[in-house]
């Protein structure tokens, strides 16, 4: 066989060479001009007034009010899609039953929906003119251009993020070892704990890093229902936009330069997650199979999962 059939062939590509280093270009060139020259700016223009100022824009108590309703918001959201998301993927993967398509449509519907449009819809809820709005007011309860209402509006817009990570992961699985392990003895939690949650458990990170991600960085369902009040109910990203309306420029990019960091932050933790589940696989393959099963072995029983 031509050697030079062969180089191709494990390149896993028919085409020239020529061909391969013109995608490759245009895909570096296309990151570089959309993604690494703005995020670049980024930086450049918090610091075009030196570290001071970059600092200054950062200490403003305004600042800080944004940054821990940001983490706030965050830590609040990300847990109930945790378990959400967990418990609506076993669902799905895991059992069949009527309504289990529209069940998968409704976890999808966040990605459809505009989010400023899902704002609204919390507006038209528990607003002071919504259907639960005079309830609410004759309580003394607050929902929208509250704390409560960023919440709400956070989870909506993330919630999808875990369990369509899941889903695909936990129906490739299959049951087979969940099944093995009941017949064991093990008990619900047992299986999920010692079975279940090792399989899933890079999916599960990934999806915990996007909706981590995303409920900092929400902008449009967040203004909606925040009311954009200083120092109360301004996040990272809203106070961002206040500051470069009022042509405060470094201040503003002071605090998107946040943003950033975040991103890149998950990034590097996605890389490593990556990383890590990669070598596990190599060593997993690397291992010798298991011995079969002989007379001295046959009727001992296996070890339990408790």
């Amino acid at each position: 066989m031509n050697t030079h059939i062969v180089r191709r062939a494990q390149a896993g590509t028919t085409e020239a060479p020529w061909v391969r280093f013109t995608l490759i270009g245009v895909a570096l060139a296309f990151l570089l001009l959309f993604l690494v020259l703005p995020l670049a700016a980024v930086f450049t223009e918090a610091l075009r007034k030196g570290l001071d100022a970059y600092l200054e824009g950062l200490r403003e108590p305004d600042a800080w009010s944004a940054i821990r309703l940001t983490l706030l918001t965050a830590a609040i959201a990300v847990p109930l899609n945790l378990v959400f998301g967990v418990a609506a993927a076993w669902c799905i993967a895991k059992y069949e039953f009527k309504g289990k398509a529209f069940l998968t449509t409704l976890i999808d519907l966040p990605f459809s929906i505009s989010p400023v449009v899902a704002g609204l819809m919390y507006v038209l809820v528990f607003g002071a003119n919504g259907w639960l709005g005079p309830w609410l007011a004759a309580h003394d309860i607050k929902i929208v251009f509250a704390v409560p209402g960023i919440v709400l509006a956070t989870v909506f817009v993330t919630f999808p993020f875990i369990a369509r990570e899941l889903i695909p992961l936990m129906q490739a699985q299959g049951n087979d070892e969940e099944q093995a392990a009941i017949v064991l003895g093990a008990s619900g939690w047992q299986t999920f704990w010692h079975v279940t949650l090792p399989n899933i458990k890079w999916g599960l990170l990934y999806g915990v890093i996007l909706c981590n991600a995303r409920a900092m960085g929400e902008f449009g369902a967040v203004s909606v229902v925040s009311g954009h009040i200083r120092g109360q109910t301004n996040t990272i990203p809203l106070h961002v936009e206040i500051l470069y309306n009022e042509y405060q420029s470094v201040a503003a990019f002071a605090a998107a330069s946040l943003l950033a960091l975040l991103a890149l932050v998950t990034l590097v933790i996605k890389t490593v997650a990556e990383w890590k589940n990669e070598q596990q696989r190599q060593q997993a393959a690397a291992l010798p199979p298991e011995r079969p099963a002989t007379s001295q072995n046959i009727g001992q029983g296996a070890p339990s999962l408790r």
